[in-house]
């Protein structure tokens, strides 16, 4: 059997026209291939669906029983075809986003996830809050389509654009006489006890900000070492030392800390939107990168 969907297109419009010259119109063909395509149909079939005379056309049981079917079949193919559609224009389907503590704290990241919701509220968005090393397997693996992570090396099978670069700022308790410049160095910084993240986490920012510190000859003693940024700055904020954090965290306000700007200008950090070069993003992948990397361009140019 070789039946072709134009095949049932052809005797769904005889099958409701009941007349060949008008279902030819209908189709745009002309009568005598539409006739052809009828009978070798029965054929493929093996039973007659039409009963034709000089004056009229009518539908077999056969014929009645194959309408319904055609009708459901194409129904079917259409929605399939919407179904993918939605999928490739990012719609509908899946966005497995993979990000750092900080991320959420960057506007233009939480401005697009509300963006993204609102445009494509059937698009499942499956988070997972991780540090930058974490990241990288899953990302090459396929099982995350994008990453938001801190500045890090990474293999050549991962593409990445920054979407922030922001300062550093330092965190000191509100009591504490760094508290009350307008900014401090890093070698007074790295004279007090110092809050950071445990080696073994995996952050960027652990290499981002010793990195920063070594560059100037410095090596802060950490009496502290915690897992999370959010934590450094509950443990700063009970006068359990000093710390520094990219200017995102600003948005945490505690009155029992101060946060203070940096003097050394490469005090910084970025933040980059990173995706594998070997998997195809999906489509709400692709439109979630897209709207992430126009808003990180506004707020450039802003």
């Amino acid at each position: 059997m070789n039946v072709e969907l134009r095949h049932l297109r052809y005797f769904v419009a005889v099958a409701e026209e009941l007349h060949f010259g008008r279902a030819a119109a209908r189709l745009n063909i002309s009568q005598p291939p539409l006739s052809q395509q009828i009978q070798i149909l029965e054929q493929q079939v093996g039973a007659r669906l039409l009963a034709r005379t000089n004056r009229s056309v009518s539908l077999t049981a056969a014929g009645r029983q194959f309408l319904a079917d055609s009708r459901q079949i194409l129904s079917q193919v259409e929605e399939a075809a919407a179904r993918a559609e939605r999928l490739h224009l990012g719609e509908s389907g899946e966005l497995r986003l993979g990000f750092t503590s900080s991320a959420p704290f960057i506007k233009a990241v939480s401005d697009t996830l509300s963006q993204f919701r609102q445009r494509y509220g059937d698009v499942h968005i499956q988070t997972r809050e991780t540090n930058t090393r974490e990241q990288i397997a899953p990302l090459n693996d396929g099982t995350l389509d994008l990453g938001l992570m801190r500045n890090t090396i990474l293999p050549e099978s991962l593409a990445w654009q920054p979407i922030l670069r922001e300062p550093l700022l330092a965190m000191i308790h509100r009591d504490h006489p760094l508290a009350q410049q307008e900014a401090v160095s890093l070698a007074a910084l790295a004279a007090e006890p110092f809050v950071f993240f445990d080696p073994h986490v995996g952050t960027g920012l652990y290499d981002d900000i010793l990195g920063l510190m070594r560059r100037y000859g410095l090596s802060p003693v950490i009496t502290q070492e915690v897992g999370e940024a959010m934590t450094i700055i509950g443990l700063v904020a009970a006068g359990l030392g000093v710390s520094i954090l990219p200017a995102s965290f600003r948005r945490v306000k505690l009155t029992e800390m101060r946060w203070v700007s940096i003097l050394e200008p490469d005090a910084v950090s970025e933040m980059w939107l990173v995706w594998s070069r070997h998997h195809e993003l999906s489509g709400p992948a692709a439109q979630f990168k897209a709207l992430l990397l126009k808003a990180a361009n506004r707020r450039e140019e802003g």
